[in-house]
């Protein structure tokens, strides 16, 4: 699967978006559901996504005005377009409006899952998720550590610490952007969670496996 990741869902049907919507949180991601154009535009400019799945028609407009918008802003947050219409021509319109990828509805949430976790590891230039830190042994993609050869059991929100500071593993990453990977748009963050998490990593993988940079935030350990 990819990255835990904070993604925007933007769907105004209410059975399609609540079960994209828990089948995503279901693997570990952040989802904030929207229903329109206009609040997801606010929380676009308000919140850091990884990823975006935008349909097409809403009650206030398009989703295709929005990822226009997003490219217009040199934003490259990766974004999967969803339409009704199977016609070429809309797909081909989405693509060339920014688009990554697109799927046509009805789709299987097993194929939503196989393309979001496709593009999330293209647009982040992870094609191979094997990583290797010290002793470490770090498989991304099956969410796997090896500490000196022997397995180490990470918690889901663990994880989600721990992949965003290896997104970019040489540049800090503020609280409040680790503070993001842990919890979805509409759920209260306690002060010390992050704290909390990053001395749990370190007691499981390393004193060392995080440096933490007093003011600024924290980023991974020497690679």
């Amino acid at each position: 699967m990819a990255d835990q990741m904070r993604i925007l869902l933007l769907e105004d049907d209410l059975a399609l978006g609540e079960a994209i919507r828990d089948h995503l949180a279901s693997l570990g991601h952040g989802v904030d559901w929207l229903c329109s154009v206009g609040v997801a535009r606010q929380a676009w400019r308000s919140a850091p996504y990884e990823l975006m799945l935008l349909d097409q028609r809403l009650p206030d407009g398009s989703g295709l005005d929005l990822l226009r918008e997003i490219r217009s802003r040199a934003d490259t947050v990766p974004i999967i377009f969803v339409t009704a219409q199977d016609q070429i021509a809309a797909r081909i319109e989405g693509l060339n409006s920014g688009a990554d990828d697109y799927l046509v509805k009805p789709f299987d949430l097993n194929e939503l899952v196989a393309r979001v976790t496709a593009v999330a590891r293209r647009k982040g230039g992870q094609p191979n998720p094997a990583l290797c830190i010290g002793s470490l042994q770090i498989d991304i993609a099956n969410r796997t550590v090896l500490a000196a050869g022997l397995p180490v059991e990470l918690t889901a929100r663990e994880w989600a610490l721990l992949e965003r500071l290896l997104r970019n593993p040489a540049r800090v990453a503020s609280k409040s952007q680790l503070e993001e990977s842990l919890y979805s748009f509409d759920e209260g963050v306690e002060s010390n969670t992050v704290e909390v998490y990053v001395s749990r990593l370190r007691k499981k993988l390393g004193r060392d496996v995080i440096v933490t940079l007093r003011g600024l935030g924290y980023r991974m350990g020497p690679l």
